[in-house]
This record gives structure tokens, sequence and C-alpha cells, in this order.
């Protein structure tokens, strides 16, 4: 059976995070609240646990994982970003978006879309969320919680557990962090292309 920490969800303990995140870099699968729903991350460069998060959610091959980064800095730093892109993410950052953009060297080949080379980033309005990627000093690779029968991603840290069993080795109760997924935009072109509607508000975009 996979760990449960209970982290307050405006003040993390500092303990458990630095667990969580020893979890996550000796090859673990986490799940963990983020501004939209919970999701399932591992460390950026460890195969073995992506693998395993794609079998749980029975992904595949193509299908876009998230980078989770600390801030619109670290964005740049794993995609290329262009002026108006850059303006569009500063104005949306931290929030409940992810944005779709041209993969730098730094991201692994096998994460980036196989004809585009584009991956999806996204900075999250979480306290838990924030202080995992501080501590880890990277961005954490993600995808959102829902299951492959479900229709909404998961909400109940307990049923999580109960659920995944052992396939997971850790399971971050944030509390209720809601069902709506992350509004997706394809910043990749001139103009950013709505490519699902979510939780983050489009009214504001050019």
């Amino acid at each position: 059976m996979s760990q449960f920490f209970q982290i307050h969800p405006d003040n993390p303990q500092a303990r458990l995070i630095k667990q969580a995140i020893s979890c996550v870099n000796d090859g673990g699968v986490i799940v963990y609240p983020t501004d939209s729903s919970y999701a399932l991350g591992c460390h950026l460069g460890d195969k073995t646990a992506i693998d395993r998060i794609r079998q749980i959610r029975q992904l595949e091959a193509a299908h876009n994982f998230t980078l989770v980064c600390r801030d619109l800095s670290e964005i740049a730093l794993y995609a290329k970003v262009n002026n108006s892109a850059y303006r569009l993410l500063k104005s949306l950052t931290p929030g409940a978006y992810t944005f779709i953009l041209e993969a730098s060297r730094e991201v692994p080949r096998r994460l980036r879309h196989p004809k585009r080379k584009t991956i999806g980033l996204r900075v999250p309005d979480n306290t838990i969320a924030q202080t995992l990627l501080e501590t880890l000093g990277e961005p954490l690779m993600s995808v959102t919680l829902t299951l492959p029968d479900d229709d909404l991603p998961m909400t109940d840290p307990h049923e999580i557990r109960d659920r995944l069993g052992k396939q997971i080795d850790l399971v971050i109760d944030g509390g209720h962090c809601g069902i709506e997924p992350t509004t997706v935009l394809d910043c990749s072109g001139e103009v950013p292309v709505v490519m699902r509607e979510g939780r983050g508000d489009i009214t504001c975009l050019p």
C-alpha cells in the first residue's frame, strides 16, 4: 500500500514535503494536489516512473505529459517562448492553464509530441504544489489523475489510495482541489488557440 501524507494546504509541513521529494528522486510516482485537480507526478528524467503513469492512465505513446513548473523563468528553460507568448504566459501564471509550446533541448525527446515536437507546461496556483516544486528544484512530469473508466478526475485522497494501491508510492492529501481540468492553450504558433476550455478563464485572451 502506498504512503499517505496529510499536508496542510496553506502551511505545508517541511518534513513531509522533503519526504515526498525523496520519494520522487527515488523513482516514485506520487499523487499531489494542484489548483485544478489531483495529478500524478514523477521525476522528469525517470522513464520507468513515466511508463508506470502511462500504464495507470492507459495512455497512448503520443499523449502529451505536462511539465509542472515553479514559474515563468522555468518554463522558458524548457520551451521556446516568443515575445507575444511570453506576455500571455506572464499574465496567466500562476493559474489553471496548460500551455503547449515548442520544446527546448532540455526536454528529453521521448517526452515531446512525436510530430510537432511540443510539450505542455503549466505553473499551478497551489501552495502544496509550489512548495514541492521549490524543494525539488525542477519541474514535475505530470498528468491529471483521471482513471481510464472515469469521466472526471479523482478528488478523494483516501479513495485514490484504495483504488490505486501499490501502483503508486505516495498520496498527498491536500484537501479538496476541484474536478475541472486546466484550460489548454496552444501557444506554439503566432496566435494562441484554445485546445480545451477548463478552469482557466479565456475571456481575457486576445
